[in-house]
């Protein structure tokens, strides 16, 4: 034993064997860089207030995953969104949601005090009045209000307007079953490629489009999804480019097919493209899908504000207001046009048909070409969407966000009224003392409008946003902390949960099929430093490195980032985790 004890120990052979390979250590380095990411996350939110984004949706392993999102206003004045991690739930009720958000907020140390704003979507365990979550977490915090995401609200108009008629029903069935027809083999999609080229060439020799950079691009049938109605707009918009190519297809598809059903369903197809009432329906929906589609572009950015996007929600219902009263004479223009260049035969608008679902010759009800496309297609799909962006937007005739209206900086700041302000700031009473609500908050409000009138630089913002920026740069934020802290609390309230479902999708890189008994700890760590990569990249190696020592003893350490020159050892930990992942 003696010997034993006084034999040297092999440094080399022992730095050798610390290959820190194993699956405990892999867990913990990954550990220590999502808690270091998150770490700088929680610094930069401070003491300042901020809001909550929540979604759930199921993963490979068919887990129920809670992925959380916080918003709040940094000290520049941006407007900024930040994951900071999932969870895994064992059922959806409101109670189980809230037992693992006040979990989260304790491992982080997050107080619900400091919660003003909820972004959900329209779930009833989450928005419901009596029991949801949103509710639960009003009776501890009756300061943070409930914003129903604004882009799934739009998404549930557009699924409205699709089933508003019988004839647009039959449009979308008609169009899933032409993609699906198109796409059926690989030699259809081939044709249908092939085919779209032989056609730009055409067109291109003949003058009628022009080359370019980014133009005439390759491109095919996109399928649509249930979901996400944006996919329609792109498949519509692309079903008219690529019109020829795919009744050229139909035809082969027509003469090839196998059976009596194939042939029949492909003959069919082709006669509804070609009748004035498919072409029409189409021209309809491309414009309004395209208004739509272009506000939700818009409700999905990360810096968006809820002043800014109440506002785009009033444009459009102008703008869709303006086609319904004066477009009907371009869209009939732009139909009969498509018609007359692809050779569809035009109807008389003065001759009579039976009402959809009515017999000729029972004596039923009879309607010329023009009602029917006008009265019963074009004025329900418009008087449709208008009802339900109303209905489905009730939120813009709220109390709260009339009051935030009136600090939106545009037209030199049209809608300031100094009334409501006070008002606003009394739905925030544990932000603002009973002494600044009565005395100091209206002559700061006073102040904050003859300067930002005056001053050129405020006159050229053009959202809530850049309002924002503005005083913190001309320091602004601190001469009128009060008029500041209220357009903080606009911009801290959510939108849309864009975001947190951006993070279901780097769960599908993540867990995959092949990789769906990862761990929940493991799968939360990997998502924090994938998502929040921007930030996790800044983190010093020092930082980890030291987190990861202290999680227990070891025999060996890592190097210091100072002792091994200009090398990075937690970017070859890093490596050496996806080796041991693949």
């Amino acid at each position: 034993m003696q010997q034993l004890a006084a034999r040297p120990i092999d440094v080399a052979a022992q730095s050798r064997n610390h290959l820190m390979t194993s699956h405990g250590i892999q867990l913990q380095l990954c550990q220590a860089c999502a808690e270091e990411t998150t770490k700088v996350i929680i610094d930069d939110i401070g003491d300042r207030n901020f809001s909550l984004l929540v979604d759930e949706s199921r993963d490979a392993s068919i887990k129920e995953q809670m992925a959380m999102v916080l918003r709040y206003v940094d000290k520049h004045g941006y407007a900024i969104e930040r994951f900071i991690g999932i969870k895994h739930v064992g059922d959806t009720r409101a109670a189980s949601l809230k037992a693992s958000l006040d979990g989260v907020f304790l491992k982080h140390g997050l107080s619900m005090s400091k919660l003003r704003g909820q972004g959900y979507d329209g779930a009833s365990n989450m928005r419901g009045q009596f029991l949801g979550l949103q509710r639960l977490i009003l009776d501890e915090n009756p300061y943070a209000f409930y914003i129903h995401c604004f882009a799934h609200q739009l998404q549930l108009v557009v699924v409205a307007i699709a089933k508003c008629c019988s004839s647009v029903l039959d449009f979308f069935n008609h169009i899933t079953l032409i993609v699906n027809t198109v796409n059926a083999s690989c030699k259809g999609h081939d044709e249908l490629a092939q085919e779209q080229h032989d056609n730009i060439v055409s067109q291109l020799e003949s003058g009628e489009i022009f080359s370019g950079r980014g133009k005439n691009q390759a491109t095919n049938l996109v399928r649509p999804g249930d979901t996400r109605w944006g996919t329609h707009h792109k498949t519509l918009c692309r079903f008219i480019e690529m019109w020829t190519s795919v009744l050229h297809v139909l035809e082969n598809s027509h003469d090839d097919a196998e059976n009596l059903t194939q042939r029949t369903t492909a003959g069919g197809l082709i006669s509804q493209m070609e009748s004035f009432e498919f072409v029409f329906i189409l021209h309809v929906i491309i414009t309004l899908l395209g208004k739509t589609n272009e506000l939700s572009q818009c409700l999905q950015r990360k810096d968006q504000n809820i002043v800014l996007a109440v506002s785009l929600i009033g444009i459009t219902l102008r703008q869709l207001q303006n086609i319904r009263d004066n477009g009907w004479d371009q869209l009939l223009k732009d139909t009969t046009d498509f018609c007359v260049k692809h050779n569809i035969i035009l109807p008389n608008m003065d001759d009579t048909i039976p009402a959809r679902g009515r017999s000729r010759g029972r004596g039923g009800q009879m309607l010329t070409f023009y009602q029917r496309f006008r009265y019963e297609i074009f004025n329900v799909l418009l008087d449709q969407i208008i009802i339900e962006l109303n209905n489905r937007f009730a939120e813009r005739s709220t109390q709260l966000l009339r009051c935030i209206a009136c600090l939106d900086p545009r037209s030199s700041f049209a809608n300031f009224d100094e009334d409501k302000l006070i008002q606003l700031a009394q739905m925030y009473v544990d932000d603002f003392s009973i002494y600044e609500i009565s005395f100091v908050l209206r002559n700061q409000l006073e102040n904050f409008i003859a300067d930002v009138r005056a001053y050129p630089s405020f006159v050229s913002c053009n959202d809530l946003g850049s309002l924002a920026v503005k005083m913190v740069q001309t320091d602004r934020h601190i001469v009128l902390p009060l008029v500041y802290r209220l357009i903080e609390l606009a911009l801290i309230l959510p939108v849309a949960t864009a975001s947190v479902e951006r993070a279901f999708s780097a769960i599908s890189i993540i867990k995959t099929e092949l990789r769906n008994k990862m761990g929940d700890d493991w799968l939360n760590y990997s998502m924090v430093c994938n998502i929040e990569r921007e930030i996790f990249a800044k983190v010093d190696d020092d930082a980890i490195i030291y987190r990861f020592q202290d999680y227990r003893f070891r025999k060996g350490t890592l190097p210091r980032r100072s002792s091994v020159g200009s090398s990075s050892t937690v970017d070859q930990v890093m490596e050496d985790t996806d080796e041991a992942n693949n």
